[in-house]
């Protein structure tokens, strides 16, 4: 054996991998009362996998403070396998643990703590499964890839991106999907819609312009546009077959006897694979500019976020039959979003599956269940063997 491989060291166990991860609080918020650096936890990361032969690239987030990106690469080629996670958390209340969210703690056969199942608990299932594959010859390069403000911007997946980085083959995003193989989801986006006119006596409509009137208007060709996408769009695939549009919360006026001069509406849509963000806004645009105009209020209509589009790897691509043969499941639909959109966008054939279950995700008392460690550390070391060690090649 060479003497680089010899002095190679390998990482912890999973246990003491979570137990650091979740004691670092990378909480990403909109909030800046809530948001944290993700640096400590990235930091964590390297200092496991470069010993292991990974080379490191840390990446800044442009424009973003404190957050960074991390590339961990063993082996070299043109193609491989991204093993992809998110390094923050969402915010959390106290009052509702019943154990410290920092704090790994075992109990009832699960492993509690903020983190465990979304997503931390992957890297530590990631660097167990790619441990044994350290002196092994790759056809193909593993890239373990750590990203921040998943919960909240988005901005390391749109960083990367922007950058074309990483360039592989394909991705697998470990999110919790009880290790069930998930190859679409709708996208999100979240809108604010304002009219603004002119305030008066309410006993003489021709003294102002009344803004929530013209947004009852607005809101009727809202629900017209919702019932025109639901007609023309559906995906037997999810649960909610057809795209869907939420009045959120509306806000208007000051008093009853006041012609009301401003009036705000927030709505979310979360359209289906194949529904473009871009030409929805342009379609939303056109049924309230000549409500603005007709009424001569002053109209702003902007998204509250960038968004997130949504996602479908085709049910014939190799990374999709050959998950469904490794679990036994066949490949599904999930209403969350991830950052699967933005691989995609760099050519990675995409698929999103890790231990654990979205409906701990966000919830005080977050588990992963023990049950599921050793499965997805097979799992992904069968991921590994084929598309790094034999480069794709059926054996």
């Amino acid at each position: 054996m060479p003497a680089s491989q010899r002095s190679r060291q390998l990482p912890p166990g999973i246990r003491e991998m979570m137990t650091r991860l979740i004691s670092i609080p990378s909480i990403s918020s909109a909030s800046a009362t809530w948001d944290q650096s993700n640096e400590p936890v990235v930091h964590a990361l390297a200092e496991w996998l470069e010993p292991m032969g990974f080379q490191i690239d840390i990446m800044p987030v442009p424009g973003v403070a404190g957050k960074f990106n991390l590339l961990a690469t063993l082996g070299q080629g043109t193609g491989g396998l991204v093993l992809s996670g998110h390094t923050d958390t969402v915010p959390y209340d106290e009052q509702r643990w019943h154990s410290d969210p920092f704090t790994l703690t075992e109990r009832d056969d699960r492993w509690y703590g903020l983190g465990t199942c979304d997503m931390k608990g992957f890297f530590a299932v990631a660097i167990e499964a790619a441990k044994v594959f350290v002196d092994q010859p790759l056809q193909q390069p593993l890239i373990i890839l750590a990203t921040a403000d998943e919960e909240s911007s988005m901005s390391g997946a749109q960083a990367l991106a922007a950058a074309g980085r990483p360039q592989a083959r394909y991705a697998v995003i470990g999110e919790p999907t009880g290790l069930r193989p998930v190859r679409m989801h709708k996208g999100i986006m979240m809108e604010r819609l304002v009219f603004e006119g002119q305030s008066g006596h309410s006993s003489d409509p021709a003294l102002g312009r009344n803004a929530l009137e013209g947004m009852h208007e607005a809101i009727g060709e809202l629900l017209g546009l919702r019932r025109h996408w639901q007609e023309r769009y559906r995906n037997p695939g999810f649960a909610v077959q057809v795209p869907t549009l939420n009045l959120g919360c509306i806000h208007g006026g000051d008093n009853p006897n006041r012609i009301c001069a401003r009036c705000e509406l927030q709505f979310d849509l979360r359209p289906l694979p194949g529904m473009d963000m871009a030409e929805l806004r342009r379609q939303i645009l056109e049924r309230v500019q000549p409500i603005a105009h007709s009424r001569a209020l002053a109209l702003t209509f902007e998204p509250l976020f960038e968004g997130v589009p949504p996602f479908e790897t085709p049910a014939h691509a190799e990374l999709v039959r050959v998950c469904e043969t490794l679990t036994g499941h066949p490949a599904q639909a999930v209403a969350f979003a991830t950052e699967a959109p933005w691989l995609q966008q760099l050519g990675l054939e995409t698929l999103v599956m890790g231990p654990g279950s979205i409906d701990q995700a966000h919830q005080p008392d977050e588990y992963l269940a023990l049950s599921q460690l050793q499965p997805a550390v097979a799992i992904l070391r069968q991921l590994i063997e084929r598309f790094c060690v034999h480069g794709g090649v059926s054996r």
